[in-house]
């Protein structure tokens, strides 16, 4: 396999996500096995929004991970940079950029978010950090939209702490996921850069610092589905 290129620029990022629109809830659910159901249960939990609240979802695709927010009663706002997921999302929604459910759609750069300061009660970004192209400053920009004292909830793909796992999972990852994403019509290059991306993304406890780094307090993590993916957590000085 060709090594996918790791030094995107952000544009070229949100075109490879928006060839991936059509078929991505379907292709997520099939190469993590359905374990991103539960996933996106924890990260619902972690994020503990009741009714009055304002929750900021980023790299919200479709919105599939929104959803999860407003059924516990908080208000939701879905915000990514891939035009084609928004699009998606809107039609899965009824067709309106302002969903039936009160989901607003908004574009954004996680870089420069289109919100002022100190807005939201919690900030969301699942399995999409990784893709921004400067961590820390996207991270600045999140706590700076977030309220004193609100919260910020990451769920990202990590590394695997059992050695014999580790090893099968990474054979897996590395030659299987793009050939399942291809079977089932997805452009299959972004699979190769999401593979590629995941393999050299920071582990759990580096990831923590760079958060601590970008302002954040109280910052922790735990491991899921034996440390595919880690949820770390973090608060806004009040």
């Amino acid at each position: 396999m060709t090594r996918a290129q790791l030094d995107k620029q952000p544009d070229e990022v949100a075109a490879m996500f928006d060839r991936t629109a059509r078929r991505y809830d379907l292709v997520n659910d099939v190469i993590s096995l359905g374990q991103v159901r539960m996933w996106r249960k924890a990260v619902a939990a972690a994020v503990d929004a009741g009714p009055g609240e304002l929750v900021l979802d980023l790299g919200a695709g479709t919105g599939t991970s929104t959803d999860a927010f407003t059924t516990l009663g908080a208000r939701a706002i879905a915000s990514d940079f891939s035009l084609g997921m928004l699009r998606t999302g809107v039609r899965r929604h009824g067709g309106n950029a302002l969903s039936g459910d009160g989901v607003p759609f908004i574009a954004g750069d996680a870089l420069r978010l289109p919100f002022a300061d100190d807005v939201f009660d919690a900030v969301t970004i699942s399995v999409a950090l990784r893709n921004v192209h400067d961590t820390e400053q996207a991270l600045r920009e999140m706590l700076r939209v977030t309220r004193p004292g609100g919260r910020l909830v990451i769920l990202e793909f990590s590394h695997v702490k059992y050695g014999p796992f580790d090893l099968v999972y990474r054979e897996y990852l590395m030659k299987l996921l793009p050939k399942v994403a291809k079977v089932f019509g997805s452009n299959d290059d972004s699979y190769e850069y999401l593979a590629e991306s995941i393999r050299d993304w920071p582990d759990q406890r580096t990831l923590a610092r760079t958060i601590q780094d970008a302002g954040w307090e109280r910052v922790a993590w735990r491991n899921l589905t034996m440390g595919i993916v880690a949820l770390h957590r973090g608060f806004k000085p009040a």
